[in-house]
């Protein structure tokens, strides 16, 4: 026989929703064998600026590697420091 799940409440806000579930378990509510995998490709991953001063010369050696790849030299620095992030 089927598990019976609880209902899922009425939420007045995003809040109060968010404090639900921080204190509830959704297998209670939800039957996650029938969930459907989905893709988000328009979600942009969280950023923050931060300020950094480098040497204008090796500025200058990373826009000239940057414009021959064809790419923003800020795209080239955090692609350099996502492939060498954890080497070592």
């Amino acid at each position: 026989m089927a598990k019976k799940h609880k209902p899922i409440p009425d939420f007045e806000t995003e809040a109060e929703e968010r404090t639900f579930w921080e204190s509830h378990d959704s297998a209670e509510h939800l039957d996650w064998s029938e969930a459907e995998r989905v893709t988000m490709p328009n979600l942009k991953p969280t950023s923050t600026s931060i300020s950094l001063r480098l040497p204008v010369a090796l500025l200058d050696r990373i826009k000239v590697a940057a414009n021959k790849r064809d790419m923003p030299y800020q795209s080239l620095i955090k692609a350099w420091l996502a492939e060498n992030v954890g080497k070592g």
